[in-house]
């Protein structure tokens, strides 16, 4: 067995805390897919990515199997002095995490992966790309990256973080990208899921081609201890698509504190406001910044720092959960002009039409069937007004 050595790449975490490995996806480095999401979990654990060979720090290396980058996992973790570790890994770096769990069970504490599979795709699907990539070099690979990577509309609203990943992809050398390729040819575990006991989140984005939510699905029905999360609004790079919802579920697999607030009340209002474009809209929230007057300046500026700052920036719930719960409270309340502002930032959190219809039904129940036809009467004239608008489904 060769066993390659993999660069570690250390995002820094208090000495004391857990210790989170980090696997990447085929042609990334790890710094580019998880530095993001090593932003919101560094002050309460240890976070060290690994990079594939060929890629990022890694070094080229000889022919090698996914087995062979477990047993790579292993000796780094050796190298850090843990006897034991949690992990995430998105695409072929869940792969390796699933082969982890079944060759050293002792080891992992906790496994998050994410646009991955027990199979990914087929033996001669991957054989095509290695040789492509040996005859043609990886610019065809980046060429059609974008497709394949990113949901709908990331390229457009995140250029930076895009081009940043595929910059480390035209850097990989076509060799490795070609090794990895046939390691992923030859790697199935699909029959031997039920043997993994440790608690495995296995985390899809909904947009994702490659390795769609039902092959997250089959994981977390196949291992012992399994839950899956479909990522709304992402594709295959779930880690620098969706990082503050990504590290929030990593958080909650491993069973961190909740993140401790910003250091300032300035800071608070800095990551509130943030937030609050987000959920609610540039538009949105410029339009309540232009009207506000020295009467409403410190509620504007109360509401950004206690309800966005203070509230939603917590990592113990993703946005769709947040939302599906504000929408309940406001129908409850019968709060109908903050009803339908939510009922767009819902949208953009990712809850379809149906989810909506459901939540409201939900409430006919428990909140009262009045309370429901206002409520349906309401979300009728915001959606097909937002779709009017070309807002997304």
């Amino acid at each position: 067995m060769t066993v390659p050595t993999l660069a570690a790449v250390d995002f820094g975490g208090p000495v004391d805390g857990p210790l989170i490995l980090l696997g990447p996806s085929l042609g990334t480095s790890a710094a580019t897919l998880w530095g993001g999401v090593a932003d919101g979990l560094v002050t309460r654990a240890r976070l060290v990515g690994w990079d594939l060979p060929g890629h990022g720090r890694s070094a080229p290396a000889a022919a090698f199997t996914i087995a062979d980058l477990a047993a790579a996992v292993l000796a780094l973790a050796d190298q850090l002095g843990a006897q034991t570790f949690h992990y995430a890994g998105d695409s072929v770096g869940g792969a390796v995490g699933l082969q982890v769990a079944l060759d050293a069970p002792h080891r992992m504490s906790t496994a998050t992966l994410m646009c991955t599979g027990a199979v990914i795709g087929t033996p001669d699907g991957w054989h095509e790309r290695a040789a492509t990539v040996r005859a043609d070099g990886i610019a065809p690979i980046v060429a059609a990256a974008p497709q394949r990577w990113f949901a709908p509309g990331f390229v457009e609203r995140h250029p930076g973080v895009a081009a940043a990943l595929l910059d480390s992809l035209s850097r990989t050398d076509p060799q490795s990208y070609a090794w990895t390729c046939e390691a992923l040819a030859g790697f199935d575990v699909a029959r031997r899921l039920t043997e993994i006991a440790i608690p495995v989140l296995a985390v899809a984005g909904r947009d994702d081609v490659p390795t769609p939510p039902e092959s997250l699905q089959r994981i977390a029905t196949g291992v012992s201890n399994g839950e899956l999360v479909v990522l709304d609004g992402v594709a295959h790079l779930a880690p620098a698509e969706a990082p503050d919802r990504v590290a929030a579920l990593i958080a909650q697999n491993v069973g961190l504190s909740p993140a401790p607030a910003a250091g300032t009340v300035d800071d608070v209002y800095r990551a509130g406001m943030a937030v609050r474009r987000e959920v609610l809209g540039d538009a949105h929230v410029d339009r309540a910044t232009a009207a506000t007057t020295d009467l409403t300046a410190d509620f504007q500026r109360m509401i950004t720092e206690y309800a966005w700052g203070g509230i939603w920036t917590r990592p113990g719930l993703d946005r769709r959960s947040r939302s599906m719960i504000t929408l309940t409270a406001l129908i409850a309340r019968g709060h109908h002009e903050e009803f339908a502002m939510h009922l767009r930032a819902a949208r953009r959190n990712g809850l379809t039409d149906d989810e909506i219809k459901e939540l409201i039904m939900q409430t006919a129940i428990y909140c009262g069937v009045p309370d429901a036809n206002s409520a349906f009467r309401i979300a009728a004239d915001v959606l097909s007004d937002d779709d009017a608008a070309g807002g997304a489904r």
